[in-house]
């Protein structure tokens, strides 16, 4: 029996991803024309390989046993046509990388259109988000995390600055009303800008002086999603309605140009910087290879 191998990817992708919403979404496809192919395949196969609700889309008996010989086959396929890339000038194909939003904005821009003007044959998609995902599971190639958020079995390269910080101010206009703080407890009695995880735990203002700690839950009039919605915290705190601590990278154009004004620098909480981790037990993609040997160039020069 004869099936057009993209009727295959298809079903593959939707096995995977769970659903053809999604199933677009990772490989770029929309969810109508997934929905199609798979029809198709079931048609030519003459056997029923999903079960299909308006909420959930799962294999079917047939379905399992047909992926368990299926994806190996698959992956093989894969490795087979990145392995031509050591034939090419320059490698081509996609990366993924699942991202944290403050590493999108503060990170990777020094970094990225390096990266694609030496390789312009590599179709680059990054995925940004708040939540600490499994990065394997939206079809991506490599993350980058913080050491705290990294997987196991995971090897780590560090990317961009190996020392980060938090950086507390306001608008001039707020201080002069409300007063300058001169302790981190004293933000107790201000309004602060929040920022609440995609777990709804609120985010904790940590500082530290020589032995010294102090963290808090201060309170205040807005509270914005962790991620790209913390743009509109510093906006906030521009137009004097309140303290903003963030990344120091974040804030620094405001800072400069004197829309706001540093505070209690010396309590300012110093962080690791961010990894680049992926698993070696798996292939690695000419993509991703690519990328990692750019980054050790990087440090290496750094």
């Amino acid at each position: 029996m004869s099936l057009d191998i993209a009727l295959l990817h298809a079903v593959v992708a939707v096995a995977k991803a769970g659903g053809f919403r999604e199933a677009a979404r990772m490989t770029g496809s929309n969810p109508s024309r997934l929905s199609d192919a798979v029809r198709r395949a079931e048609q030519q196969l003459g056997v029923r390989l999903f079960n299909r609700t308006t909420r959930t889309v799962a294999l079917t008996e047939a379905g399992r046993v047909l992926m368990m010989r299926l994806l190996p086959a698959m992956n093989e396929v894969d490795a087979a046509l990145d392995a031509l890339n050591r034939f090419r000038d320059t490698p081509g194909g996609t990366l993924r990388l699942n991202v944290p939003v403050s590493a999108a904005r503060l990170v990777l821009p020094a970094i990225i259109p390096g990266f694609l003007a030496r390789y312009p044959d590599i179709q680059l998609e990054v995925v940004a988000e708040s939540n600490v995902q499994d990065i394997f599971r939206d079809g991506c190639d490599a993350g980058i995390r913080y050491d705290d958020h990294l997987e196991q079995d995971m090897v780590a390269l560090p990317i961009g600055p190996r020392i980060q910080r938090f950086a507390a101010a306001a608008a001039p206009g707020y201080l002069a009303q409300y007063g300058i703080p001169q302790h981190p407890r004293e933000l107790m009695q201000h309004r602060c800008l929040l920022g609440r995880y995609a777990t709804g735990v609120m985010a904790e203002w940590e500082f530290a002086r020589a032995d010294e700690t102090v963290r808090l839950q201060p309170k205040g009039p807005l509270t914005c999603s962790i991620g790209a919605a913390m743009d509109l915290t510093v906006e906030a705190a521009i137009a004097g309605t309140g303290i903003v601590y963030l990344f120091e990278d974040w804030l620094r154009p405001a800072l400069v140009n004197g829309q706001l004004q540093a505070i209690l620098t010396e309590w300012w909480l110093s962080f690791s910087g961010l990894w680049l981790y992926y698993n070696d037990r798996r292939l690695i993609p000419a993509p991703l290879q690519a990328f990692i040997d750019y980054v050790r160039e990087l440090n290496t020069a750094r």
